[in-house]
């Protein structure tokens, strides 16, 4: 493809949102722009993510591998230390190879050596509203003139604390208590202040969103938001459960048809990103790229959906290896070892929902391994892991996701996995006495 032919890529993301928009459904947020967003272009309903924890599932959107595969299997930065491998591409070093000006706006929780990845320009971080304010400087500078510009826009918000920076609660259209987390006085209040910073970070996208159209750019820019992983409630964050895993995805792409307002119902995984983006830029997706692109998917062209998705967990707070494979109606988790029923983040412990309610999350795991019938469960209570009815689709999962960890190599196959800590005190040990 000719470089004067690539379009323009705005890749968006933010922390700890899943799907909880408007467009997707929550009507007590405030989210007219990415709502908007949605409604000129492609939403995809059943997106997910790889790993519900920032870094991993970062990693892989970065890099179209598992956290597995691709080495961070924990949180990247220092007091965990987990670091892509020293041969993984990120996806700014793909494009500026093929003549991409390549921009970092905001944070990047991928690894500590920001210069490693490939971009031209690292911009400032802050507050959405501040990291917005960069981005529309830029687009509204002589970017026309220039290469092929891919500009990575990663917002803070709705990270804990949600009252970063002065925002306030938002509850002007009234507060949705998902059904997994108990009700009451302290899910309305922490629900009421993620509001907030949804709304925030909302805002955010906005300006970025109007800065681009102001450009003159609109037409030869494709637009892509997302989020790292579900919201940071108890059994969501950190969890298998799709509360974890699913986010939102909405692309748009003024200069293609791929029709305004549409609906994808397909499974996709945000291991497919990448691949996806290399495709729409004509760049050749590297060996090894484990995700799958769904660009004719979204060009309405026949493809070979897939019939499931995989996610995983090693690390997070403590060592706590799980995998997991969903198809449209069942997911089968695996875990490694014994722990609590769920891992709570810290910064969700701190929450009223957890300090209220310790006993229902802190009780031991009564299963290695879990089944569920989305279709009659949808939030994944009943385990059916072991009964008779359905040992026929238990086998076939098992199989299947074991045959994925084959395929992909992942370190669980040959044994306990080992942490960057662990190793680093391993280099500190003293050599045995010579004397």
């Amino acid at each position: 493809m000719d470089p004067s032919e690539r379009p323009h890529i705005v890749s968006i993301t933010c922390h700890d949102l899943g799907q909880h928009l408007g467009c997707y459904g929550i009507q007590t947020v405030h989210t007219p722009n990415l709502d908007t967003l949605a409604l000129t272009g492609v939403r995809f309903e059943n997106s997910f993510c790889v790993a519900p924890q920032c870094s991993p599932s970062r990693a892989a959107l970065a890099t179209g591998r598992y956290p597995h595969a691709n080495g961070v299997m924990g949180l990247s930065h220092d007091g965990f230390g987990w670091e892509l491998h020293p041969n993984e591409r990120h996806v700014a070093s793909l494009l500026r190879e093929h003549g991409y000006e390549t921009h970092l706006f905001g944070l990047q929780h991928v690894t500590q050596y920001v210069e490693h990845l490939g971009f031209d320009r690292i911009h400032g971080e802050g507050m959405g509203r501040d990291v917005a304010s960069q981005v529309a400087n830029f687009l509204r500078g002589s970017l026309s003139e220039r290469r092929p510009v891919y500009a990575e826009v990663n917002f803070f918000e709705p990270h804990r604390p949600y009252d970063h920076g002065g925002v306030k609660p938002d509850a002007s259209a009234g507060v949705f208590v998902p059904s997994y987390l108990p009700g009451g006085e302290a899910a309305r209040e922490e629900m009421s202040s993620l509001q907030g910073a949804i709304r925030e970070v909302d805002t955010a996208v906005g300006s970025v969103l109007n800065a681009l159209e102001d450009s003159g750019l609109f037409d030869k820019t494709l637009t892509i938001f997302t989020a790292d992983h579900g919201i940071a409630m108890p059994r969501a964050k950190c969890t298998l459960y799709d509360p974890g895993i699913e986010v939102a995805l909405i692309m748009r792409w003024p200069g293609e048809d791929i029709g305004g307002g549409r609906i994808v119902p397909d499974l996709v995984s945000n291991v497919d990103v990448l691949p996806t983006l290399l495709d729409t830029a004509g760049v050749p997706v590297p060996e090894g790229v484990q995700g799958r692109s769904f660009l004719p998917l979204l060009r309405r062209e026949p493809q070979e959906v897939r019939d499931a998705i995989f996610a995983e967990k090693t690390f997070h707070t403590y060592y706590d290896p799980m995998r997991c494979v969903r198809t449209e109606r069942f997911k089968y988790i695996r875990s490694f070892e014994s722990s609590f029923l769920v891992e709570v983040p810290g910064d969700v412990q701190q929450g009223a929902i957890f300090r209220t309610h310790v006993g229902r999350y802190s009780t031991d795991r009564s299963s290695l391994v879990e089944l569920y019938d989305l279709q009659a469960d949808p939030l994944e209570r009943n385990n059916l892991a072991s009964e008779a009815a359905f040992r026929k689709v238990e086998r076939a999962l098992e199989k299947q996701l074991w045959r994925w960890m084959e395929d992909t190599d992942d370190p669980l196959l040959h044994g306990p996995v080992a942490s960057p800590a662990y190793r680093r005190a391993l280099e500190r040990r003293p050599l045995p006495d010579t004397d």
